[in-house]
Order: structure tokens, then C-alpha cells, then sequence
């Protein structure tokens, strides 16, 4: 079998590895596209192994994988705890070297697993970077201008936009939330004063709903309202919610998680915000605590385990100030505005 060549920034990394390491790697990087591991998933486990790879050749002391113990895995667990102060980083490492030796148990080239003797670093608990209430109220006011363009597409698509912000922001919908998300999982409020919701339906637990705020009520129903006309004109009919389109024209229903980062690099660009999906998420958790909801609520609406810690979010409560008053205020100032303009 010919070595793959794994560094091919560093010909003598490779050289000076075990060619049956090699080898044996490639093997496992073929089972991978057997079972239908996709090419970005593929370029993961190879930076991952590379990594152990590298390790090995500095070390300079060629290591036989059929006879690798816990002590010698253990020692590699220090070079991570050395190189990387991501925890992540550490566990991803350890995680492809775990599968890789889980490869050599199946097909009997290695009697056990000697990875799985010790434990994978605990996972990292990013510290939240959160939209700022400034950046937050420039691209709502870019988009409340934008939903009442005399385009009908840019209308239609600016108003898609409001909607997607505020289930991120007031209901902490992550992204994949949002992606297949149909329209009769919105529940509009029944009597005065209830909050709209919108029901999440997860395959590894039961559905649960999530509030969100008074402003998303006359918001959505105008996109309904919107996206009917546009459906009917262009003969199209889908259940979800949002969609994907070109300038001119719906192109289908759904919109998927790559579509929606798309869309929050725009605003970056165009507008000089900083925000993504994930920082509006984490605006919206903020606040949640600041308004004093509790511990175990919070944790339900973001699809977490109750043992998920809300540290990090806790120890930052106090630099930042979140309000959504302004949502309903500026719609109405805009739609105000332009019925006088009108």
C-alpha cells in the first residue's frame, strides 16, 4: 500500500514516521469514507492524527502502535496539555486518537484500546461574547428600513430577517433550530398579556416551547402576511417558516445553517456590526438573566441538561445591559414613518 503523504508542508515529518503507522491511518481514513464521512469530516481526524503524528517525530523516538501502552498515551496527553489551552482542542485530539485505535480493535490489529484508559479533557465552555445592545439596535433599525423598501423581494426578505432575529435574540433559537422550522410551530398568544411562543421539537428529547417577546406578534404576522403574496405570484407552496431566495425570487422553503451565516456575514460587512448567529444567541441568554428567569427555565428554552453550567454567563452579567423594549418601539416608529411618508 503506498504511504498517503499526510504533511505535505513537512516531506521529513512524514519520512521520519513509522511507515506502518502510516499505513495503518490511511486504512482508517478509507473505513472513514466508507461509512460515508464526509470530506470536511475527513480533514478533521487527519489535522487531529497529524497532530500525534508530529508529536511522535519530535519526540524522536519511533513508537511500534501494536505495542503502545497507557503510559505512552499518557505522555502524549501531556504534549496537549502543553500545546493547546483550548480544552476543546485537547479533547478533539484525544477523540481521533481514541477512534483510530477503535479502527485497529475491529479489525483485530491491536487487542485493546489503550486511548480509552484515560479521559478525554472536559469540554470547554466558551466565555460569551454577546451582541452589544448598540450593534443590535443598528441592524434592527437597517431592517425595519429595509422592510419597507418598495421592492417586494427586499420587503419580503427584510422582514424574513426581522423574524430570524428576534427568535435568536428574545428565544435563543440556535441556528440548526431554525433551518427546518415550519410555520405552524409558532403560537401566537390566545389572550391579552401571553407571550408568543414557538415550539422546538428535538430527536433526542421531548418538545418544549420557548417565549418570546410582545414584538414578534405584528412582526410575523406582517412576513406571513408578506410571504403569502410572494408564494401565491410565484406559484410556490412550503410549510417553513423561512426560506431561501435570490434577490428577485423564492428559490425554496427552508433555510439552512450555512444560508443563515451567510446572511449574518452580510450584515457584518455591510453594516460594520459585530454579530453572528451565535453572539445574538448568547445577547438573548444574557438577558434572560438580567430579566431573573430562572436557573432551570433558561436551561429548558436552550435545549441544555440541567447540570449545563450558567457560570461563565453569570460572571458576565454585569458588563452588559440587554433590554427589549426597543423592538416594538422602533417597529412602530418605522411603520409610523412611512405611512406619513405615504
Amino acid at each position: 500500500m503506498t504511504t498517503p503523504k499526510i504533511y505535505s508542508n513537512d516531506q521529513k515529518l512524514a519520512s521520519s514516521l513509522d511507515h506502518d503507522l502510516l499505513s495503518l491511518q490511511s486504512q482508517f481514513f478509507q473505513h472513514l469514507r466508507q461509512k460515508g464521512r464526509s470530506a470536511n469530516t475527513l480533514k478533521n481526524y487527519k489535522t487531529d492524527l497529524q497532530c500525534f503524528n508530529t508529536y511522535l517525530s519530535r519526540e524522536k523516538s519511533p513508537l511500534n502502535v501494536l505495542k503502545m501502552d497507557i503510559p505512552q498515551v499518557q505522555l502524549y496527553g501531556d504534549y496537549l496539555q502543553n500545546k493547546y489551552n483550548s480544552d476543546n482542542s485537547r479533547r478533539r485530539r484525544v477523540q481521533a486518537l481514541r477512534l483510530f485505535f477503535d479502527f485497529l480493535v475491529q479489525e483485530n490489529i491491536v487487542s485493546s484500546n489503550p486511548v480509552r484508559q484515560i479521559p478525554t479533557s472536559p469540554k470547554f465552555l466558551d466565555r460569551p461574547r454577546p451582541t452589544s445592545m448598540v450593534d443590535l439596535k443598528t441592524l434592527w433599525q437597517y431592517l425595519l428600513e429595509e422592510g419597507h423598501s418598495r421592492h417586494p423581494m427586499t420587503k419580503l426578505l427584510a422582514r424574513r430577517s426581522q423574524v430570524m432575529i428576534l427568535l435568536i435574540y428574545t428565544g435563543a433559537l440556535k441556528v440548526s433550530d431554525l433551518a427546518q422550522l415550519k410555520r405552524k410551530q409558532i403560537q401566537l398568544p390566545k389572550n391579552e398579556g401571553d407571550d408568543p411562543r414557538v415550539l422546538l421539537t428535538p430527536s433526542k428529547r421531548d418538545p418544549y416551547t420557548v417565549p418570546l417577546c410582545q414584538a414578534f406578534v405584528p412582526v410575523y404576522e406582517e412576513y406571513c402576511k408578506e410571504l403569502d403574496i410572494q408564494q401565491a405570484s410565484q406559484d410556490l407552496k412550503f410549510d417553513q417558516l423561512l426560506f431561501n431566495a435570490n434577490p428577485y425570487r423564492i428559490l425554496s422553503g427552508g433555510l439552512s445553517s450555512r444560508g443563515i451565516e451567510v446572511i449574518f456575514e452580510d450584515w457584518r460587512n455591510r453594516l460594520m456590526v459585530e454579530v453572528t448567529a451565535k453572539s445574538l444567541r448568547q445577547s438573548g441568554i444574557l438577558h434572560w438573566l438580567q430579566k431573573k428567569k430562572e436557573d432551570i427555565l433558561i436551561k429548558e428554552w436552550m435545549g441544555v441538561a440541567p447540570s449545563y453550567s450558567l457560570k461563565l454567563y453569570k460572571e458576565h452579567i454585569d458588563h452588559h445591559i440587554f433590554d427589549d423594549t426597543f423592538l416594538l418601539e422602533l417597529y412602530y416608529h418605522y411603520k409610523k414613518h412611512n405611512y406619513e411618508r405615504s
